[in-house]
């Protein structure tokens, strides 16, 4: 396949989805791409049907493979990514067309803006989507409903190569993180992403400058991240409620949350403030309300326990000032109270804040809904990694925290357990296995409670991986599911009366 026909037909793509390009700019964007990738000849014939019916990212991956051969970048995955940004930023209109197409089309819907936004992302390869497809997905009945498991795949393995060239890079002050505006446009390099073609939507959230872009590895159906203009650390205050509602209420068809703000008790990156939202349900927005209470200053605000594996607060109105008002009221609360009995400890004698929440918006009709998960980072001599963290019982399935993504019932499991869980299906068929000694204990547990055939363990595994990250959540819930957890609950939220 001759490479000038491969160039040609990168091109004709690259007019046909970026409407600043017109026939007129075919040389001019083929010059591009010979200097990107390091060719000096160009000399194309009549286009076979060979290029003509390949997709753009197998274009693209041909092109990558050329400019590996003439020595322009070295066969590693960050440089390849570096690569492949600039060559799909020849699609990319830049963050002023796009923000000024998104608002045009926000005129007529906000899902009409996203969907833009969103199937360009999609397009550029910013979003990677081959990768994500990789993933390992499924859904299993436990007693909280349906719980959604994935078996991330997706970020690739760095070889020994790579890990070196990370452990010598130089560390730069710009961008400051992974997350900072600075980020748009930005080449990358071995220690950092690619983000050519990187655009984010600017949004004004009462005065202050925020912005809006998706996921490169997303979870879930149009996962998004909201980031704060400024670097700034994770907070979670009464601002971050009205900034979640009022998301929402710009986004209606989105969920907004955010991770907690202390460590072990939520997501990874607490150096800048941001959230994340997408066009999905999670199964813990279809739980339902076990407990109702009232809130007497607020009586527009409908509030209520979850059977939910985790200790969560529903409340629920139509007046985003009183919903946050009211989650501000809750939040003081928790941050001050303390049942040492429970290991549910506010401060510690060093002075040391230790509860903090998780808090979910939504829209739902004319309502709007904020459920707070309540949080506690408490170590102990029994539990070193976290006394509300995956207990090392379960730690053979996942020992990460448990951040906004799993808190609403979506695990994200280590890549590791592909193979791993392979050979406990052969272990349990009894197969030739390599079964890794930490799930041992797990799967007999397993085999003693089924009669397992070939046609039937692939079904019983996903039941009882489903089962284990029910535990894993249980094990993050600050008030357990027993009677003693479930009295100090109703206790704590009839103290928001008082």
């Amino acid at each position: 396949m001759h490479i000038s026909n491969v160039i040609v037909a990168f091109v004709n793509q690259v007019i046909v989805e970026n409407d600043q390009f017109e026939v007129m700019d075919h040389i001019y964007l083929c010059n591009q791409v010979l200097a990107l990738i390091g060719e000096e000849d160009f000399s194309p014939n009549e286009e076979s049907v060979e290029t003509s019916e390949l997709t753009l990212l197998a274009l693209l991956d041909i092109l990558v493979d050329r400019a590996v051969e003439n020595g322009i970048v070295e066969d590693f995955q960050s440089s390849r990514e570096i690569l492949e940004s600039q060559l799909m930023n020849l699609l990319t209109p830049p963050p002023s067309q796009v923000n000024r197409k998104f608002y045009e089309l926000y005129e007529a819907s906000a899902e009409a803006a996203t969907d833009y936004f969103y199937d360009l992302s999609r397009k550029n390869d910013y979003i990677k989507t081959r990768a994500i497809s990789q993933n390992i997905e499924f859904s299993a009945d436990t007693e909280y409903g349906q719980l959604e498991i994935t078996i991330n795949l997706s970020k690739p393995e760095k070889n020994s190569k790579q890990i070196l060239a990370e452990s010598q890079a130089q560390t730069s002050k710009y961008p400051q993180c992974h997350l900072c505006m600075e980020n748009e446009g930005y080449l990358g390099k071995v220690s950092h992403p690619a983000r050519t073609n990187h655009r984010v939507i600017r949004i004004d959230l009462d005065g202050e400058g925020w912005g809006f872009q998706y996921s490169p590895y997303a979870y879930f159906t149009e996962h998004a991240i909201f980031l704060d203009q400024e670097h700034s650390p994770m907070a979670i205050t009464k601002k971050t409620f009205a900034n979640l509602l009022n998301l929402v209420k710009v986004f209606p068809h989105y969920f907004v949350g955010s991770n907690s703000d202390l460590p072990i008790s939520g997501g990874s990156i607490l150096s800048h403030d941001h959230y994340q939202g997408g066009h999905y349900d999670f199964p813990m927005a279809k739980a339902e309300i076990e407990y109702t209470f009232e809130l007497d200053k607020w009586p527009s605000v409908h509030a209520g326990i979850v059977n939910w594996p985790m200790s969560v607060i529903r409340l629920q109105g139509e007046s985003i000032d009183d919903l946050v008002e009211a989650a501000n009221h809750v939040y003081e609360e928790w941050k001050q109270y303390s049942k040492p009995e429970l290991s549910i400890v506010a401060y510690t004698e060093d002075g040391v804040r230790h509860h903090t929440l998780t808090p979910i918006a939504r829209h739902n009709g004319q309502t709007f809904e904020l459920d707070l998960v309540l949080r506690d980072n408490n170590t102990s001599e029994k539990y070193p990694d976290g006394i509300f963290h995956p207990h090392p019982e379960v730690q053979h399935i996942k020992q990460e925290n448990i951040g906004l993504i799993e808190v609403m019932g979506l695990a994200i499991l280590p890549p590791r357990l592909k193979n791993e869980l392979a050979e406990v299906e052969a272990y349990l068929v009894g197969n030739e296995n390599q079964l890794d000694e930490k799930h041992k204990s797990w799967a007999d547990e397993i085999q003693a409670a089924h009669e397992i055939t070939s046609d039937n363990v692939d079904s019983i595994m996903k039941s009882e991986i489903g089962k284990r990250f029910a535990t894993i959540l249980e094990h993050a819930g600050v008030f357990k599911r027993n009677n003693e957890g479930i009295d100090a609950f109703r206790e704590f939220v009839n103290l928001l009366n008082n």
